[in-house]
């Protein structure tokens, strides 16, 4: 009986939780119909409410910005609707500090979580997985002697919380694993290891 039970819990919890995610996901993408005027809305339109319907309204504005974005014209829209931003006090600190965090993101130019690592948190003698964000600048830099890296340590099992560290690069040990394989490793809390891989010395690409 419980061998069956165990069983079904393998089976249900994760497939359940991908859909919570799925739903919750897709409801959320389809608050954006709210930007339609009330009568173009599929409640006015059908006499009823279509999940997912805003989720593609989403996807279809990701889109058309993207695209505009990336003409010549569109790039001249944008700089100049930045310009405009950058001139309100409280929404200019906002606005820069939110996108330096999306372009360093999801840019293919930025060097956030690029590369995987091994260092000792949160005492000496305890090892977790990190990612390399970068390296200090500012005035910090100039207080930091010798070659020094930034690194985020995720909490496990949501990576979205966690700690910015600012190691000696001697004290980070790169590790041969992709980020979402190492994203993974710390998602099931060591469960899902990565594939073995032949030992091999590393250099921090930063």
């Amino acid at each position: 009986m419980k061998k069956y039970f165990i069983t079904g819990l393998l089976v249900l919890v994760p497939l359940s939780i991908t859909i919570w995610v799925i739903t919750s996901l897709i409801a959320l993408m389809d608050q954006s119909l709210l930007l339609l005027p009330a009568q173009w809305r599929p409640k006015a339109q059908l006499g009823m409410e279509i999940p997912g319907l805003g989720a593609l309204l989403t996807l279809l504005i990701v889109f058309v910005t993207g695209l505009i974005a990336t003409n010549f014209f569109g790039r001249q829209l944008i700089l100049l609707w930045e310009a405009l931003l950058n001139r309100v006090p409280v929404v200019k600190s906002i606005y820069s500090s939110v996108k330096q965090v999306s372009d360093t993101l999801f840019s293919d130019s930025g060097n956030a979580f690029r590369q995987a690592v091994l260092v000792q948190f949160p005492r000496e003698g305890a090892w977790t997985i990190a990612f390399i964000t970068g390296a200090p600048g500012g005035d910090v830099a100039n207080h930091l002697l010798g070659d020094y890296v930034s690194v985020y340590v995720p909490t496990t099992p949501n990576p979205t919380g966690g700690y910015f560290l600012m190691m000696s690069r001697a004290e980070v040990i790169a590790l041969d694993m992709s980020v979402d394989e190492a994203l993974k490793y710390i998602i099931s809390m060591g469960v899902v290891a990565p594939p073995d891989k032949i030992k091999k010395q590393q250099a921090i690409n930063y």
